[in-house]
């Protein structure tokens, strides 16, 4: 009787449900991730599902991941393969009974969980999900169904935070010596995926590396080392530099940090050094993000939909010319091309920049804001099915946005880079 681990976006041993229930259900408690070809291919845009930013942070979190799972005696098997192909031949090899995994809702995810259910050795095995990507649990959320979240965030967020506690998180105690095995240390490389390899950008505002170990270094970094939570909510729309916001994005898109750690950091913090606006900000934040994941329950694949989940309709337009004036920071617009540059060379963005990029696709250019999501999705290293469609259609006025605004593309260069240093530092790099 073993149990097998099945890794998506929760590649973390600390507060792991998925890690913690299988290292209790007796036996044998085994890893897998599959770097999925078909996150790596082309699609119809001329542009990658993943391209080499997310790739190398996610191959660096495997390789902390796999590191920090021996620590605890307990193998991790990563596959580049296909789950339909890799986790029959893991459940025959070692015997397993079952499959512990986060509980994962849109179509690309369900799609491949379906797949395996309906293999002939794959049907007979217990699968236990659990939703583990929350900082409220959805079985503590003061509301009967999904169908009641409310489609507007203050009324969420409001009455969540009266209602709900955020859970403890839980420990995952080391495995004895019998039941670790080696497995291949062989990761596949970017080259493996059919991807280029290459050097950190020096004007990166996201320097880092992937993996919890990078991500708990950070959050000691940001909170206690430098105290820069104190002033978050005031330098949270920075441009420039590692230190304008947490930059924990990344790590918390891919799972190597969850919710309710950075939440249990931040009371630490409070108690200990200094409580404030900005500290609730970060929590704030945190709600957003469920806020989206919840939208995302709500409404299933109306998040993709053109009209979004308001059904609105408008004269969306697909120009090529566009795209690839907007991709390559040919606008009229020179914030929207220092941003769109910045992502390009870096696989990272502000909050600011997104919403202004997106804007002046979706607003101003009146383009189909799926393609630009998708783009969003290739790109960027922290990407998050949930915020990141979240955030589109709320900037394209398909969302959660009650107002339905539209940036002011100068004037918010003038509030956000009064002295043009950003503009310069994408668009004459030569300068710096």
């Amino acid at each position: 009787m073993n149990n097998l681990v099945w890794f998506r976006n929760d590649l973390r041993t600390q507060d792991n449900q998925s890690l913690y229930r299988a290292t209790k259900n007796g036996g044998k408690a085994i890893g897998v991730y599959c770097l999925d070809p078909r996150q790596f291919e082309m699609n119809k845009h001329g542009f990658k599902k993943t391209e080499k930013f997310r790739a190398k942070f996610l191959l660096e979190t495997l390789r902390d991941l796999k590191n920090n799972l021996a620590s605890l005696n307990i193998p991790l098997y990563v596959c580049h393969d296909t789950p339909e192909n890799a986790i029959p031949k893991l459940v025959k090899e070692h015997q397993i009974n079952t499959i512990f995994l986060q509980k994962e809702w849109t179509t690309d995810e369900t799609a491949v969980n379906q797949n395996l259910q309906n293999m002939d050795n794959i049907r007979s095995l217990k699968w236990v999900e659990t939703y583990d990507q929350f900082l409220f649990h959805p079985d503590d959320i003061p509301y009967s169904n999904f169908g009641s979240i409310p489609e507007v965030f203050t009324d969420f967020r409001k009455k969540c935070e009266q209602a709900c506690k955020v859970r403890s998180a839980v420990s995952v105690e080391t495995q004895p010596e019998a039941h670790f095995f080696k497995t291949s240390n062989v990761l596949p490389t970017l080259e493996d995926l059919d991807l280029e390899s290459f050097k950190l950008d020096k004007n990166s505002a996201f320097p880092f590396r992937g993996g919890e170990t990078a991500a708990l270094m950070r959050i000691e970094d940001y909170f206690f080392e430098t105290e820069n939570l104190s002033i978050y909510k005031k330098t949270r729309n920075g441009l420039i530099g590692e230190s304008y916001s947490s930059k924990l994005s990344a790590w918390l898109a891919n799972g190597s940090v969850s919710a309710r750690t950075i939440y249990w950091e931040v009371k630490k913090y409070e108690r200990e050094i200094c409580k404030n606006e900005d500290t609730y900000w970060l929590i704030f934040e945190l709600i957003w993000r469920d806020y989206f994941k919840y939208i995302s329950l709500k409404h299933g694949d109306k998040i993709f939909k053109l009209d979004g989940i308001l059904g609105h309709q408008y004269e969306w337009k697909t120009s090529d010319k566009a795209f690839r004036e907007w991709i390559n920071g040919n606008t009229r617009e020179p914030f929207v091309n220092a941003n769109m540059i910045e992502l390009q060379r870096t696989g990272f963005m502000s909050n600011r920049g997104r919403q202004n990029v997106a804007s002046y696709w979706a607003k101003e250019w009146q383009q189909d804001w799926r393609i630009a999501a998708k783009y969003f999705e290739s790109m960027l290293i922290d990407y998050d099915v949930h915020s990141n469609y979240g955030n589109w259609m709320y900037n394209a006025g398909v969302g959660n946005d009650p107002r339905d605004r539209k940036f002011n593309i100068k004037r918010q260069a003038e509030m956000y880079d009064p002295k043009g240093k950003y503009q310069a530092l994408w668009l004459n790099p030569d300068l710096y």
